[in-house]
């Protein structure tokens, strides 16, 4: 059986685009065909300036929207980054094999610094390596596969080069994984600029549905959705980029094809209701679950404590195997405490 890893970040409120794109995936597909963990990965939202309470906060909230979108703790591996410290061993011994050009090339650290600079921030070191904690986090477990929407690719394949190069200069260590990516709606965009991400971090809140939303507001949303110019529903996401994630997100709701749907509609109004009401019967089992497991939190706390043991006893020993490969010695064992009778 494969061995899959991927994580969602707690740097905002899970969305509909994470759910589409992937978490439906992980529970439906992932954790039934692979030995699959999934991480909440709490130290990449530390990268940026943000209030350590609402990390906290959220960091909670998606491992309970993970649990309720059917991740299932007999089926897979849940846990929280920061509980398992070998993904930082591993970090450090990984930055000693990436070069500083590698992490300036990285789209998302040009995008995310640019912006801090625009704000006046300034950049923190973190956000320039957090790719090679993401290789870390991928690395540790031997994973073979990794489920990402199209923005994480490149991080993917860092993992990918940093895994060859310590295997070609230390010995074979490591699994060199392969990202994987869903047919449909791998990348749902803003419904008021479909031209960019449906994202948690995003603060253009009309146009991003979150998994949380009440039914009304999501109504609200989609029939508010920025389309194009002409009248014709058609698929094409080049020239009519907001009827195609109306289309694609209505396709992943029920199970049909894009350019097909597009053929069953005469108006931009008829699709936007019936996308509407099919985002709202999507996401509202969703929503049931998560409140029944809100009621008990000493559940989630557990499959918390027993998913970070877990990932630690298959992380460990790789970890481990790469530190005495890089050239470290092992720690001196405690002497044996002499009994006396």
């Amino acid at each position: 059986m494969s061995r899959v890893f991927s994580g969602i970040k707690p740097t905002g409120h899970v969305t509909l685009g994470n759910y589409l794109g992937a978490l439906r995936r992980w529970a439906e597909v992932d954790q039934h065909q692979a030995e699959s963990l999934f991480c909440v990965v709490d130290l990449h939202a530390l990268t940026v300036e943000h209030d350590p309470a609402r990390v906290r906060r959220l960091s909670r909230q998606a491992t309970t929207l993970l649990l309720a979108a059917g991740l299932d703790p007999a089926a897979c591996t849940l846990y929280l980054q920061s509980h398992v410290h070998e993904h930082t061993r591993l970090s450090y011994l990984l930055e000693c094999v990436a070069t500083d050009g590698e992490m300036r090339r990285m789209i998302q650290y040009k995008e995310k610094a640019a912006r801090e600079r625009e704000r006046g921030g300034s950049v923190r070191l973190s956000l320039l390596t957090y790719p090679v904690l993401m290789a870390a986090d991928i690395l540790a477990y031997g994973a073979d596969e990794v489920p990402v929407g199209d923005d994480q690719v490149q991080h993917v394949e860092l993992a990918r080069d940093l895994a060859a190069r310590f295997n070609q200069r230390y010995g074979h260590t490591f699994v060199v994984p392969r990202a994987t990516r869903p047919a449909v709606a791998a990348r749902v965009m803003n419904l008021q600029d479909p031209t960019s991400k449906m994202g948690k971090s995003d603060d253009s809140g009309p146009g991003v549905v979150y998994l949380l939303d009440e039914p009304d507001a999501v109504r609200k949303k989609v029939l508010r959705a920025v389309t194009d110019s002409g009248r014709d529903v058609v698929y094409d996401r080049a020239e009519r980029p907001g009827i195609a994630n109306l289309l694609d997100i209505l396709a992943a709701c029920t199970g049909g094809n894009p350019e097909s749907l597009a053929d069953v509609y005469d108006s931009y109004g008829s699709l936007k209701k019936d996308t509407a009401e099919a985002v709202v019967e999507v996401l509202r089992p969703v929503q049931a679950r998560h409140r029944e497991l809100c009621a008990d939190p000493g559940y989630v706390e557990g499959v918390l404590r027993d998913g970070a043991e877990k990932a630690r006893a298959l992380a460990r020993p790789r970890v481990d195997t790469a530190y005495s490969a890089i050239g470290l010695l092992p720690p001196v064992a405690e002497p044996a405490l002499s009994v006396v009778r």
